[in-house]
């Protein structure tokens, strides 16, 4: 599933969402773990700290499933992919370029290595043919 870097980040903007992802990355959590520990940081409500889940999940960065009558929530991997790739396009805008410049200081090289081993004096095929046609 994509996942929008708008709605993400949108999603981050809220620091008790932050806090509830920073909770569910050590580990899956159950919907009253959750709001146990948001509560103990600010004065909010078990509705209150759904509603933030549901933005969480909305914005594909936390994942729930169920377990009998509880609801567990864990980090959704993909979303913090799309973060990621978004931050690391701002943090490094030449980092899609990287590969095929890699790619082509490998030919140089590889070329560079080919003169070398045939040297100044080698004997190639193309020289080989003209000197024989000369002859």
């Amino acid at each position: 599933m994509e996942h929008s870097p708008a709605k993400i980040f949108e999603a981050l903007g809220d620091p008790v969402r932050r806090y509830i992802l920073e909770l569910v990355a050590t580990g899956e959590q159950s919907v009253s773990a959750i709001t146990s520990a948001v509560r103990q940081r600010s004065p909010i409500s078990q509705p209150g700290v759904s509603q933030h889940l549901k933005v969480l999940r909305d914005a594909g960065l936390v994942r729930v499933r169920a377990d009998g009558t509880r609801r567990l929530y864990r980090i959704e991997t993909d979303g913090l992919h799309t973060a990621l790739t978004w931050l690391s396009r701002i943090a490094d805008p030449l980092a899609p370029f990287t590969q095929p410049l890699d790619a082509l200081t490998t030919e140089i090289a590889r070329g560079k290595r080919a003169r070398r081993i045939s040297g100044p004096g080698a004997d190639t095929g193309a020289e080989t043919g003209r000197q024989a046609g000369h002859a």
